[in-house]
């Protein structure tokens, strides 16, 4: 389980490099450490059974960069471009998040 000291250097990290938080995905867990008192620049937070953080990056052309990066042991990321203007977008989304999931649920039984 992240700590909060841990997961702000990450988004510092990836605001460094030109990355916006946009999400974040905390299990119940993980909520109840932080408590309500955690600030994610007004990243939207949704519970969930992992921890991972969505980050987007301005694009100089075409579609945006949107990466999830797992909170958690071993350190994994997925990076996907997706218009934002997709009325799927949303879907688009989840189907990112259960691709993490699988990868890390396979990652873990190894």
């Amino acid at each position: 389980m992240i700590d909060i000291e841990t997961l702000t250097d990450i988004i510092a990290t990836y605001k460094k490099h030109g990355w916006i938080l946009r999400r974040v995905l905390l299990s119940k867990k993980t909520k109840a450490k932080f408590g309500p008192a955690v600030d994610l620049n007004e990243a939207k937070i949704t519970d969930s059974e992992i921890d991972a953080a969505w980050f987007s990056r301005p694009p100089k052309v075409g579609a945006v960069a949107w990466e999830i990066r797992y909170l958690g042991d071993p350190p994994f990321a997925l990076l996907e471009t997706i218009d934002e203007s997709d009325p799927v977008f949303d879907d688009l989304l989840r189907d990112v998040e259960d691709r993490l999931r699988r990868s890390i649920a396979a990652k873990i039984s190894a």
